[in-house]
C-alpha cells in the first residue's frame, strides 16, 4: 500500500482533519448537499460562532460572574422601575377617571346654568382644571362653558371629535386624546407648553331634562375633561428617582458582587498557586483547606486527598526505582563472586592438570567448584522465590497451618545447632503503661498455646527458619533467646496491617489497635509470633533496612556465616503476602527482637473476642491433640535455605 492511500484510509486523516463515520471530512458531510453560497454562508456563520466561543471562553471566570452580576442587576432595576411606573400611572390614570365621573353630578345638577353663560363667562363657572363642551343629540356644539387657562394665557383643550360626528367616543367610557394649544404670544414658558401638551382624559355622558312625568329626557352630550400634565409630571418623577436609585443600586451592587467573587475566589487562587509550585516538583505542598461544607473546601479536600496519594506513589516509585538499582548491583556483585571462584578454580585446573600431583589439585579445584556453584544455587533459587512472591505466585494462604507445631520444630532445630544457647519458651500479654511507655508486649514463661490459622504451611516454615537461621549465624552461640506466642485482637484490618512500617513505629500501631479492640471487646484475631535474642543486636536506624534485599551490616560483603542477604527480604514478602506485619526492634537490654503478626483467617470480618476466645480455650483444655516435640507439620514440609 502506498503512503498517500495510507493516509487515505486513515480513520482522522494524517493531518488530523475531523471526519465522520464514514471516513469524509465533517465540514464535507456537514455541507456537501448544500448550494455553495450557501454552504460557505454556513461556514462563515460556524466560524463566527466558534471564535465568539473561544473569545467566550478566555474570559476569566470573575469577569463572567461579575458581568452576569451586573445584567442581572440593571435587569431587576429596570423591571421594578418600570413596574412602578406602570401601577403609579395605572392608579393615577384611575384616580383621573374617578374625579370624571364625579363630575357627571354636578353636570346634571347645573346643566342650565352653564348652558346659559355665554363665551365672555367662559371660565366663571366649576373648578378651572376641567374642561367641559356641551353637544346636542345632533352632536352639534352647543356650548363650551368651562375652557381652562394657564399662566400666560395659554389655552389647551383636548381634541374631540368635530362638530356633528361623535367618532370612536363611547358614552361612559372615559378616553385618551391629544392637546390643542392656543396662545397669543409667541414666546411661552417651555415648562407651561410642556403642561399645556400634556393629553386629556376625557369623559363622554348623556344630560337630559325630567319631565313632567319624572322621566329623564335626552337631551344631548357632555364632554367633560382634564387635563393629565399633573400625573405624567409626577410619574415622570418618580420614573426619575426610580431611576437614580436603581443606578445607585447597580454600583452598590457592583462593588458588593466584586469583593465578594474576590474573596470567594481566592481559595482558588490560592490553589493554583500552590498547583504552581507542585508543577514545579515541590509535592509538599498542599491546598489551604476551608470548610468542607462549602464547594471551595470540599475540593480543596479532594485535591489534598489527590497530593497526598500522588506524593505517596511518587515517592514509592522512587523508592522501587532506588531498591531496583540496588538490587541489580546487589546481585550483580553477589553472583560475580561465584562466577568469579568458578572461573578462576577452572583455569587453575587447566594450568596444573600437566603437573606432577594434578589429580588432588583437581580434586580441590572441583570441590571449590562445586561449592561456589551450589552458593550460587541457592542464591538463584532465594531471587526466584523473590520474584514468585512479587508477582503473587508460589504461595496459598488457604491451608489450615499449626503454627505451634511449627514453632516447636524450629526450637528444636535451634538447640540442634546450638546445643549452649538458653531458649525459653513462653506467651505475651498486652501491657500499657508500667516502667516502660505506651503500650508493649510482655513475656512469661511457659508452654506455647495450640493455635492453627490459614495460611501457606511451607512459606511460614520459611520465614521461621530464616529468622533462627539469622540467630545462628549472627549471634553468639551461648546468648539466651526467647520464642513467644500469644493471640490478640486488634480493631484493624489485615489489609490496614499489611501497610504498616517494619520497624517499632509499625509494631507499636497494631499494639495500640490492639489496646483499642481489647477496650471495646471487638476486632480480629492475630496471631503475634516473637523471637528475642540478646546479640550485638542492629541499630534503630538501620532496623528496617535489614528486610531489605542483600542488606548485610558487613561493609566487605563478607560470607563467611553463609548467609545470602536475602533471608529477611523472604520473610517479609511471606508475611505481607498473608496480610501481615513483620517488625524488628531492639531488645531490652541489648540484642534484636523480631515480631510477627499473621491474621487468624485473612477473609474473617471483625467478631467479638469473646467467640474467638471459645475455641482456644477448648484447645487448651485438651480438645485438640498436642503435637509432639520435634515433629513436622505435615502439611507443612520444610523449606529451610
Amino acid at each position: 500500500m502506498s503512503a498517500s492511500s495510507a493516509q487515505t484510509s486513515a480513520p482522522g486523516g494524517a493531518s488530523g482533519t475531523p471526519r465522520d463515520e464514514s471516513g469524509q471530512p465533517a465540514s464535507q458531510a456537514r455541507y456537501g448537499r448544500l448550494p455553495g453560497p450557501i454552504a460557505a454562508i454556513a461556514r462563515g456563520m460556524d466560524a463566527v460562532r466558534d471564535m465568539l466561543v473561544h473569545r467566550f471562553d478566555a474570559i476569566p471566570l470573575s469577569t463572567k460572574l461579575l458581568a452576569c452580576m451586573m445584567v442581572l442587576l440593571t435587569v431587576c432595576a429596570a423591571g421594578i422601575t418600570f413596574s412602578i411606573k406602570e401601577l403609579v400611572g395605572n392608579y393615577l390614570l384611575q384616580k383621573t377617571d374617578n374625579q370624571l365621573a364625579e363630575q357627571a353630578q354636578l353636570v346634571y345638577d347645573n346643566i342650565d346654568v352653564l348652558r346659559s353663560k355665554d363665551s365672555s363667562e367662559q371660565g366663571s363657572v366649576g373648578p378651572n382644571d376641567y374642561f367641559m363642551q356641551i353637544r346636542d343629540t345632533n352632536y352639534h356644539i352647543l356650548n363650551t362653558p368651562l375652557v381652562p387657562v394657564m399662566r400666560e394665557n395659554v389655552i389647551s383643550v383636548p381634541d374631540l371629535p368635530p362638530d356633528g360626528s361623535m367618532g370612536d367616543v363611547k358614552i361612559g367610557q372615559p378616553f385618551t386624546t391629544s392637546a390643542i394649544v392656543r396662545t397669543d404670544t409667541s414666546t411661552v414658558n417651555r415648562s407651561t407648553l410642556q403642561a399645556a401638551n400634556a393629553p386629556w382624559r376625557v369623559l363622554a355622558l348623556s344630560w337630559g331634562k325630567k319631565a313632567e312625568d319624572g322621566s329623564a329626557q335626552i337631551k344631548g352630550v357632555i364632554y367633560i375633561g382634564l387635563s393629565l400634565s399633573d400625573q405624567i409630571d409626577t410619574v415622570n418623577t418618580l420614573t426619575k428617582y426610580c431611576t437614580l436609585v436603581s443606578i445607585a443600586i447597580v454600583l452598590i451592587g457592583a462593588v458588593i458582587a466584586t469583593i465578594l467573587i474576590q474573596s470567594t475566589l481566592a481559595p482558588l487562587k490560592r490553589i493554583e498557586k500552590t498547583a504552581a509550585k507542585i508543577a514545579t516538583g515541590d509535592l509538599s505542598q498542599r491546598v489551604p483547606s476551608a470548610p468542607e461544607n462549602t464547594e471551595v473546601g470540599s475540593l480543596a479536600a479532594s485535591l489534598n486527598t489527590m497530593l497526598a496519594r500522588i506524593e505517596q506513589s511518587f515517592n514509592e516509585q522512587q523508592e522501587t526505582t532506588e531498591k531496583m538499582k540496588r538490587f541489580v548491583s546487589d546481585a550483580s556483585h553477589e553472583l560475580r563472586t561465584p562466577l568469579a571462584a568458578i572461573h578462576g578454580y577452572a583455569e587453575l585446573y587447566t594450568l596444573q592438570r600437566d603437573m606432577p600431583g594434578a589429580l588432588e589439585r583437581a580434586d580441590e579445584s572441583i570441590s571449590h567448584i562445586e561449592a561456589s556453584s551450589a552458593r550460587m544455587t541457592v542464591l538463584v533459587e532465594d531471587l526466584l522465590s523473590l520474584a514468585r512472591l512479587d508477582e503473587g505466585r508460589g504461595i496459598d494462604v488457604t491451608q489450615q497451618v499449626n503454627i505451634t507445631s511449627q514453632l516447636t520444630d524450629a526450637c528444636d532445630d535451634l538447640h540442634a545447632l546450638d546445643p549452649q544457647r538458653g531458649i525459653t519458651k513462653g506467651v505475651l500479654a498486652l501491657r500499657h503503661g508500667g516502667d516502660r511507655q505506651g503500650t508493649w508486649l510482655a513475656f512469661s514463661p511457659g508452654e506455647l498455646p495450640s493455635i492453627t490459622l490459614t495460611g501457606d504451611g511451607s512459606r511460614l516454615r520459611q520465614v521461621i527458619t530464616n529468622i533462627v537461621g539469622n540467630i545462628h549465624r549472627y549471634t553468639p552461640s551461648d546468648s539466651p533467646v526467647e520464642v513467644a506466642l500469644s493471640m490478640l485482637h486488634a480493631s484493624i484490618t489485615p489489609q490496614q496491617l499489611a501497610h504498616l512500617s517494619s520497624n517499632a513505629k509499625g509494631l507499636n500501631s497494631f499494639l495500640e489497635a490492639a489496646e483499642v479492640g481489647q477496650s471495646v471487646r471487638s476486632g480480629m484475631p492475630y496471631v503475634v509470633i516473637r523471637f528475642a535474642d540478646h546479640g550485638p543486636g542492629v541499630p534503630e536506624a538501620s532496623q528496617s533496612q535489614i528486610f531489605e534485599r542483600f542488606y548485610t551490616a558487613d561493609p566487605s560483603r563478607a560470607r563467611q556465616k553463609g548467609g545470602t542477604g536475602l533471608g529477611m527480604a523472604i520473610a517479609q514478602s511471606v508475611v505481607k503476602a498473608h496480610h501481615g506485619l513483620i517488625s524488628a526492634t531492639t531488645t531490652p537490654g541489648g540484642g534484636l527482637t523480631l515480631t510477627v503478626v499473621l491474621p487468624i483467617d485473612p477473609n474473617q470480618t471483625r467478631t467479638p473476642i469473646r467467640r474467638q476466645q471459645q475455641p482456644v480455650q477448648a484447645r487448651e483444655r485438651g480438645k485438640e491433640r498436642k503435637p509432639s516435640k520435634g515433629r513436622k507439620d505435615k502439611s507443612s514440609p520444610s523449606d529451610k535455605k
